[in-house]
């Protein structure tokens, strides 16, 4: 667990055209925590971040940040576990808007249920999965829902490294519009292993029913996921991960894929596409690099608009001494919107340096540069910012 504080100045902290920009001063005080748990037949954790954010001169009202992952799971008897999950984020609320304060929205998911798997031969198994879900965000605004899902499995293991099977699945969603939305699918399933990679994932089909008042729409398609990881050397490995669904704006998705953004503006039913691959690779001073890819697609189905994105991102971190160490990260991100035929091209990049002070003590400054272009006037600007901070380990 650590207590922080960061100072950020910027010279436009509403991301607006040159000409309307405005300096301020952003100060943060937050919590980090990362506790795990175990009792043999219970294991929980918590993972995250909670900070209270000050303009110094208004640009945005002063407010609660959070990012929290909590997890459980206890096993009641042979084969059946009960788990429970919250996750709560600050997402977008309209992705073809600039990235601010007042762009944002609280959403909390909570999710839980039993697992039960049933060994009906030494290598054959069945499951059964019952969940239900509650998400909700901190703007009125926004459609916050109740979801019951279920799933059954069967699995075959053909042998110590290969396993496949079959899986069907069965959600709706109630809306506090009272809208609805069903989905069902099937899929084929598969994981195999090798000395140094290791495969998984499933392909089927879905279709998704969306209900509101009198009018109904349904629409079907192919759905599946994937991610093998393939390990380099000792020190490095690269990925492949995607994911392809027909599911709805408060689903977890956003959650899983985290490059993955919904428009909440938009309609209920999304048909969403989530690929990335990536190096990531740590150097026996220890230094490190990750580099990655991705490209992401959003078709809301009720009201055929479609959001498209691809882009880059590197990090690097380099030890310059026992106690200092340097890091840098470079952002790009091209998306393109149907909705209004624009397209928009945004640039982050950003340079630090970090002190460990004491064993406890870590003292950090960093600068950074964002730009935005796009085919809309008024979401263009070029934003220069920097920041320094301590954090202190308090166990």
């Amino acid at each position: 667990m650590a207590v922080g504080q960061t100072i950020l100045t910027t010279n436009n902290a509403t991301k607006v055209l040159e000409q309307d920009r405005q300096d301020d001063t952003k100060s943060r005080t937050y919590l980090n925590a990362n506790y795990e748990k175990s009792d043999g037949r219970c294991v929980g954790g918590l993972s995250g971040s909670v900070g209270y954010t000050v303009w110094s001169d208004e640009s945005f009202d002063n407010e609660t940040d959070a990012q929290v992952d909590a997890r459980g799971r206890c096993e009641l008897s042979e084969g059946l576990s009960w788990s429970v999950t919250n996750n709560l984020r600050e997402v977008t609320q309209d992705t073809s808007d600039n990235d601010t304060p007042d762009n944002r929205t609280r959403k909390n998911l909570f999710s839980t249920g039993p697992n039960y798997i049933l060994h009906v031969s030494p290598v054959d198994s069945v499951s059964f999965e019952a969940r239900y879900e509650n998400t909700e965000f901190s703007e009125p605004e926004e459609r916050d829902s109740e979801r019951v899902i279920g799933t059954a499995g069967w699995s075959h293991l053909f042998n110590p490294t290969l396993n496949g099977g079959l899986s069907l699945s069965v959600s709706d969603t109630e809306y506090d519009t009272s809208a609805n939305v069903q989905v069902r699918s099937a899929q084929v399933n598969l994981g195999k292993r090798w000395a140094t990679a290791s495969l998984s994932g499933a392909l089927g089909v879905s279709e998704i029913e969306t209900e509101f008042g009198a009018s109904s729409s349904t629409s079907s398609g192919s759905v599946g996921n994937l991610e093998f990881i393939r390990e380099i050397s000792g020190s490095a490995e690269w990925y492949l991960r995607g994911a392809r669904e027909l599911t709805d704006s408060t689903s977890s998705f956003d959650i899983r894929f985290e490059e993955f953004e919904f428009n909440l503006t938009e309609s209920l039913a999304v048909e969403t596409t989530s690929l990335e691959a990536g190096l990531n690779k740590r150097f026996s001073n220890g230094s490190s690099l990750s580099a990655g890819v991705f490209t992401n697609s959003s078709d809301y189905l009720d009201s055929d608009e479609e959001e498209q994105s691809a882009g880059v991102r590197l990090s690097a971190t380099k030890s310059l001494s026992q106690l200092v160490s340097l890091y840098a990260k470079y952002g790009y991100r091209y998306t393109t919107f149907q909705k209004d035929e624009s397209d928009d091209e945004q640039l982050n990049i950003e340079m630090g340096l970090n002190y460990q002070a004491s064993r406890r003590l870590s003292v950090y400054a960093t600068v950074g540069y964002e730009e935005k272009g796009s085919d809309v006037e008024t979401r263009k600007y070029e934003e220069h910012w920097a920041l320094v901070g301590l954090e202190y380990q308090l166990r």
